[in-house]
């Protein structure tokens, strides 16, 4: 039986590559976030959601909570959004960013605790802390 040739070898070689490379860009890819980052992202854009957007509906879903409110209650947390949101705009000029700054998770109570920086448009900064909670997959409000 003869030796494999040089060119048969070489070829092996950058095809073994190629699909090695391939095969770590598709796991870079599929990186999933940690919890901690996870639920720093769900928090920032809820809050993005409501302090710029307006969108008070979508931060009440952003709940934990939020399918089993009943009607009345929903109503007034809308409003209470509405009229915070009105608030900061008047003490404030309004939000210019909010920034997820650092998440700890609480093992005991199954809950991260999510610090988040409100950047005013008259340079006053607040940090808030958000507890987030793992439900059906996703990170809510608690």
């Amino acid at each position: 039986m003869k030796g494999l040739g040089y060119r048969t070898v070489m070829g092996w070689l950058r095809k073994t590559a190629i699909a090695l490379g391939l095969l770590l860009l598709f796991a870079q890819c599929a990186k999933q976030l940690s919890p901690a980052e996870a639920a720093m992202s769900s928090a920032q854009q809820s809050y993005e959601r409501l302090l710029k957007g307006g969108d008070y509906e979508a931060f009440l879903k952003g709940r934990a909570d939020a399918d089993s409110l009943p009607q009345h209650y929903r109503e007034e947390l809308l409003l209470s959004y509405k009229q915070f949101a009105a608030q900061q705009k008047k003490a404030h000029k309004g939000i210019c960013s909010v920034t997820a700054g650092r998440a700890v998770a609480d093992t005991v109570d199954h809950i991260i605790q999510v610090f988040l920086m409100i950047n005013y448009a008259d340079s006053v900064q607040e940090e808030i802390v958000v507890p987030m909670v793992e439900r059906g997959g996703e990170w809510k409000m608690k």
